[in-house]
């Protein structure tokens, strides 16, 4: 029974700390639609891959430390018609660390990609894999310890997701519906168990000339327990090869970002919050680093090609 308190307790904190929301942040969500959406595996006829590194509320003990890494191909690169699906593979690790927690997901996944004519495509996908959730108490400290508490636990279930994505030519929109399989510790209670978290994306491009477009896009997320989160935000390509603009998340952050194209296969992002929460008094606000490399070339170097599309 003391045993169980103790998971209880833990899962408890992690609701606090966690922010009602049970998966890791990214700012730069836009730019690695696959770390979210299973329905973009593959959605290039290439192999794509990222990377992500996240240190959030620099100062602040116990800030979350979150990261990912992506890879995704299709295998077929041609359609014979209209309406045939091509298909795509791809892998997701995901960790994410607040405090003496940490989660770690693998993920691969499946997605199946439908043109309805030449600029219209859904593409529907799904996630399966793991999750390990742990707590090392090593740099816990306690007024009085507990060894029943202070042990370090761990344990591991199923993980599942579902996506879909419709993009044209020059917007797009996407459907996420995280953590299908609800988990948790064995049942000290309700709030211990890790839920079902949807929410949606949208894009579109609004061309200025022949070398610069701006790129408005949203994210809207619905955590199971607090309010929603919305991020906003607005960047300006130029030749699709160098990007830059500003976001904004409700009640938690505004966001500079500034992202270089290099020798047309790779790219480096980076994204400064600057916090406006009250956690603003006791941190030096977040920064988040990544860098993608894909195999293909543009078709057309001469024609506009924005990244999002």
């Amino acid at each position: 029974m003391k045993r169980l308190f103790a998971l209880f307790l833990i899962s408890f904190i992690i609701q606090k700390t966690g922010l009602s929301q049970q998966l890791p942040q990214f700012s730069q969500w836009s730019f690695h639609q696959f770390a979210l959406n299973p329905a973009h595996a593959g959605i290039k006829n290439c192999l794509d891959v990222h990377a992500l590194y996240r240190m959030q509320w620099l100062g602040f003990p116990g800030a979350p430390k979150s990261g990912f890494f992506t890879m995704s191909t299709a295998l077929a690169s041609k359609r014979k018609q209209y309406l045939s699906a091509r298909h795509g593979f791809g892998l997701r690790f995901i960790t994410d660390r607040i405090g003496d927690f940490s989660t770690k997901k693998i993920n691969l996944a499946y997605a199946g990609h439908f043109n309805f004519n030449r600029d219209n495509r859904l593409s529907l996908g799904i996630y399966g894999g793991v999750v390990q959730f742990g707590f090392d108490p090593t740099n816990a400290t306690t007024l009085n310890p507990d060894p029943e508490v202070m042990k370090e636990a761990s344990f591991i279930a199923p993980d599942a997701s579902f996506g879909a994505w419709w993009n044209s030519e020059n917007y797009y929109l996407g459907i996420i519906l995280d953590q299908l399989i609800p988990y948790g510790w064995p049942d000290p209670g309700n709030d211990s168990r890790f839920r079902f978290h949807p929410s949606m994306n949208g894009g579109t491009r609004i061309k200025v000339n022949e070398k610069v477009s701006i790129l408005p896009a949203f994210l809207l997320k619905f955590p199971p327990r607090g309010p929603f989160a919305l991020d906003l935000q607005a960047m300006v390509d130029f030749k699709n090869v160098f990007i830059a603009g500003v976001a904004y998340r409700n009640q938690d952050a505004i966001i500079l970002h500034a992202g270089l194209k290099l020798k047309e296969r790779f790219t480096l992002n980076y994204s400064f919050d600057i916090t406006t929460s009250h956690l603003r008094k006791g941190s030096s606000n977040t920064h988040e680093l990544s860098l993608s490399f894909i195999t293909c070339r543009p078709e057309n170097k001469s024609t506009y090609s924005c990244p999002l599309f």
